[in-house]
């Protein structure tokens, strides 16, 4: 038994079942699609099984073939993107729909959706706003260049933001609503896995990962994700964040590379000129000062950006705390105290 068997039968081993963990809250199924044909009715079946009392959305990106019919045959509520990409999609579920629970999965079956409800239960039990389905497969489902991209960019993440997550693009993820309706998303396409954990990360908001098992796609469906040029977007996106969610770090790098720089320009003329009182290279001692100012001028900018910073992540963790958990129950009434024998009880 290899480690996608084991982790399946792990998990569907689990008992009792956890529909009542989550009873008389709402659930959505989002579903982003682009040319799954082959594969979404079987998904939307499968997670009408798994979670009958949620309402299952596909959302069709500007599909070339038969996508949206396929999901609506088997009881999906289909909408349509215009705008490419997955991280449009995405904005645009959270945008639309409003539930207590949200389920993020892909059309491909990949994702196993008899599962869904252990990441549910994980979600409610202990009040987080997110879990994570981490992918367990094998060299089937994981091509050797996307599992050594997806090393990469999960080091590279714990690195800046901090650790956190395992697998930063799982597609599989359970969010609670006041996640959903306080994400800033601004990716566009498969970025988005990457912005969502950021945000978490940036937020310090309670999340979990649970290992789950990640099936090949099948024979008949293609993946959309082009290694090379999705890879660089994402690494883009990431510094892109970096730089908007840790200012001061980000130009206090370029302003120690710049102070650097000049030193080494410098020095050489600071050390003719204490020995012979002549600044025999002008040019060079010109080009000196004027990279030490970018350096100061970099340092400006960062102390500068780094306020803002502090003031967005302000607003944001507001319009957090605005919307109640996924676990909240009415606080108590305040009783007056009992008088018993002169005595408070």
């Amino acid at each position: 038994m290899d480690a996608f068997d084991r982790v399946r039968a792990e998990l569907k081993a689990l008992a009792p079942q956890t529909a009542s963990a989550y009873a008389g809250k709402t659930v959505a199924v989002l579903l982003p699609c682009y040319n799954e044909e082959a594969t979404v009715a079987g998904v939307v079946e499968g997670f009408r099984r798994a979670l009958p009392q949620a309402g299952v959305y596909v959302y069709d990106n500007n599909s070339t073939d038969r996508t949206a019919h396929a999901a609506g045959k088997v009881g999906a509520v289909v909408r349509r993107e215009p705008f490419q990409g997955k991280g449009n999609v995405v904005r645009r579920m959270f945008a639309d729909i409003d539930a207590d629970i949200f389920v993020l999965a892909d059309g491909d079956s990949t994702y196993d959706p008899a599962l869904a409800d252990k990441l549910i239960e994980r979600l409610v039990k202990e009040n987080l706003d997110m879990v994570v389905g981490a992918r367990v497969g094998g060299k089937a489902a994981y091509p050797r260049g996307h599992m050594l991209g997806n090393r990469l960019f999960n080091r590279v993440v714990s690195g800046l933001f901090g650790a956190g997550f395992t697998d930063i693009f799982s597609g599989y993820r359970v969010f609670s609503r006041r996640f959903a309706k306080s994400f800033p998303a601004a990716s566009s396409g498969f970025e988005i896995e990457a912005e969502l954990s950021i945000h978490a990360l940036d937020l310090k908001i309670a999340t979990a990962e649970v290992p789950l098992p990640y099936g090949a796609r099948p024979a008949d469906s293609s993946s959309k994700l082009r290694t090379v040029r999705d890879g660089c977007k994402i690494l883009w996106t990431i510094g892109m964040m970096y730089r908007a969610l840790r200012p001061f770090r980000f130009y206090g790098a370029i302003c120690a590379i710049l102070a650097l720089a000049s030193l080494a320009l410098g020095y050489p003329i600071v050390e003719t000129y204490l020995a012979t009182g002549l600044v025999p290279r002008l040019p060079t001692a010109v080009l000196a000062m004027g990279v030490l100012q970018l350096a100061f001028l970099s340092l400006a900018c960062g102390l500068i950006v780094e306020a803002v910073s502090d003031g967005r992540r302000e607003a944001k963790r507001m319009r957090y705390l605005d919307l109640s958990s996924v676990a909240a129950t009415t606080a108590p009434q305040w009783q007056e105290p009992r008088v018993v024998s002169s005595q408070i009880l």
